[in-house]
């Protein structure tokens, strides 16, 4: 199922846009556009760019060529507490949980819900529960315990209780970097599973992945960056896994390197007979 929201305004837009640092240049003349309820995959090998990418679009770094628009605004986001206020939640790698804390408080870490006045007030931890309960299971997560340390459960169902969270907060756009990085098959096909009820409850994700597998069970469209730049921009039904695959591994370059080698060769080759005569 792919998103049905193609032609709808981009809520985050990049157009040219690049980050140098000092002399090194990280990322150049990069457009993406990500639309509510569709799946943009960007891939590429370590170093090509995507860490700069999500740092950009998060909050973390300013570009320092192009643009970045939001909802069609030219923005400089000074820290991702800026990206967050517009919608715009990062779910890294390590997720960020405290392992031996229980799912909901994780759910509600550092923005804890409270009943009463000062100086009485204190947390509405039956609340708490109750909303982490609901929430996990309008994404389909079904846990019966909320009271498991987060630490107990699998890798997928980790970045499962992630993808919620960022949902519940009000995240518009949801960046997931390498979500499927460190997990198993089955892992896997639970964090996609959630890639997916996350689009098709209207958010535009990022999916930052270097497996193009996983990358085309849940994708709309897809990105693949090289060294910086942006090597391949397609859609969903202009391309094929084994296409994608081919430009994931370096293929495309290849052939391009191959089509300029055998073009040389032909115009030497159609000379040599005049040299002769």
């Amino acid at each position: 199922m792919t998103g049905s929201s193609t032609e709808q305004a981009p809520i985050v837009e990049l157009r040219g846009a690049g980050k140098s640092y000092g002399n090194v240049l990280a990322l150049h003349g990069v457009d993406l556009a990500v639309r509510p309820g569709t799946v943009t995959c960007v891939l590429g090998d370590n170093g090509a760019g995507k860490s700069t990418l999500i740092k950009i679009i998060s909050g973390l770094h300013q570009h320092t060529e192009g643009d970045y628009l939001i909802d069609g605004e030219p923005v400089r986001l000074a820290n991702p507490r800026e990206a967050l206020a517009r919608g715009i939640a990062t779910v890294y790698q390590d997720l960020a949980t405290v392992p031996l804390m229980p799912v909901w408080r994780n759910f509600f870490l550092g923005s804890e819900l409270t009943r009463g006045v000062w100086p009485l007030r204190r947390l509405d931890i039956a609340r708490m529960k109750a909303t982490c309960e609901e929430e996990l299971r309008r994404m389909g997560i079904a846990l019966n315990d909320m009271e498991r340390p987060i630490g107990s459960l699998s890798g997928g169902q980790r970045q499962s209780v992630a993808i919620a969270r960022a949902v519940y907060f009000g995240a518009r756009v949801l960046i997931l970097d390498e979500p499927t990085a460190a997990l198993g098959v089955k892992q896997s096909g639970v964090v996609l599973k959630y890639i997916a009820a996350a689009r098709d409850r209207g958010l535009g994700v990022i999916f930052i992945t270097h497996n193009p597998h996983h990358a085309f069970m849940v994708g709309d469209h897809f990105s693949v960056l090289r060294l910086g730049t942006l090597e391949l921009s397609a859609a969903r039904a202009d391309i094929t896994l084994d296409q994608l695959t081919h430009h994931m591994s370096g293929g495309a370059e290849l052939d391009a390197l191959k089509h300029e080698l055998a073009q040389v060769a032909g115009v030497d080759t159609g000379k040599a007979p005049d040299a002769e005569r």
